[in-house]
């Protein structure tokens, strides 16, 4: 199994650009476009950062529970959490693109036997999390992103 790419490796320069275009097409489209990947849902999930105070909108493979919708923190299984985590813990309120739908959601972080049930689940969507999972330390997070009040 390849190790992921570092943190700071230019794989995630050219990574960010490509998500930009993903969520511009998916945006354009209403979901149509980038509405999917690997055979998984994807969701637009904005964040702000904590430091720049810049909004991105970040592509996000997702399940749907109910109204809620479930990501993943993997960012291919590096060592650090992917700034839109740190954002999102800083800032849980925010909005989301939803299959050409904007909603207004609160981001929590699953604990416990709620997120071994949902990563189980997320695993079954897309088995490469537990690869993901098994090549760092780290727990990932699973998140929840709830309709916010």
């Amino acid at each position: 199994m390849a190790d992921a790419p570092q943190a700071n490796s230019p794989f995630w320069w050219i990574w960010e650009r490509a998500t930009s275009v993903h969520s511009a097409a998916y945006k354009l489209s209403k979901g149509r476009v980038g509405g999917k990947a690997y055979g998984v849902p994807v969701v637009l999930v904005d964040s702000v950062g904590r430091k720049s105070g810049k909004r991105r909108t970040h592509p996000l493979l997702c399940d749907e529970q109910g109204e809620n919708i479930v990501i993943v923190a993997s960012k291919g299984g590096v060592d650090k959490h992917p700034a839109w985590y740190h954002n999102l813990k800083a800032d849980p309120e925010t909005r989301i693109n939803w299959r050409g739908e904007n909603r207004r959601v609160r981001a929590r972080e699953t604990e416990g036997a709620e997120r071994q049930r949902l990563w189980d689940r997320m695993a079954e969507v897309y088995p490469t999390y537990n690869q993901y999972q098994s090549r760092t330390e780290r727990q990932i997070p699973v998140i929840v992103l709830e309709p916010a009040a």
